[in-house]
């Protein structure tokens, strides 16, 4: 007799813990976005209980949205725009420089071609 009360609350307790754990998972994105203030805190928690109706299929992508803003950051995007401005600015540089040596070696052929053009009958004087 004492064995079956004591195996139905045994059962009653595993259920709970059980139910209590599935809520306590899903409130996992949400309890993420709350701790690194996310602006969408209240929409990843109402997904989060729509979650528990959609077997589970939403929680993967509440977490992923959940883990991508920082505060400090936000969502990353201003660095990456820092970033390539950064590059953008670089390559001009680049051609810049590249556009001024162009034009030393031209400048240099135009300069050196006079030079040349007085060795070459110089030297066919010697050979014949």
């Amino acid at each position: 007799m004492f064995l079956d009360y004591f195996a139905l609350g045994l059962l009653v307790f595993v259920a709970l813990v059980i139910f209590y754990g599935i809520i306590v998972i899903h409130d996992i994105p949400y309890e993420i976005a709350k701790e690194r203030e996310h602006p969408h805190q209240d929409a990843i928690h109402y997904a989060g209980w729509v979650s528990l109706f959609t077997l589970h299929a939403l929680w993967p992508f509440l977490w992923i949205w959940a883990t991508l803003w920082r505060k400090e950051r936000g969502w990353g995007f201003a660095k990456l725009e820092q970033e390539a401005h950064d590059i953008h600015h670089r390559v001009d540089q680049l051609i810049d420089q590249v556009s001024e040596l162009q034009q030393e070696v031209e400048r240099l052929k135009q300069t050196s071609q006079p030079a040349s053009q007085e060795q070459k009958p110089a030297q066919d004087s010697e050979v014949k």
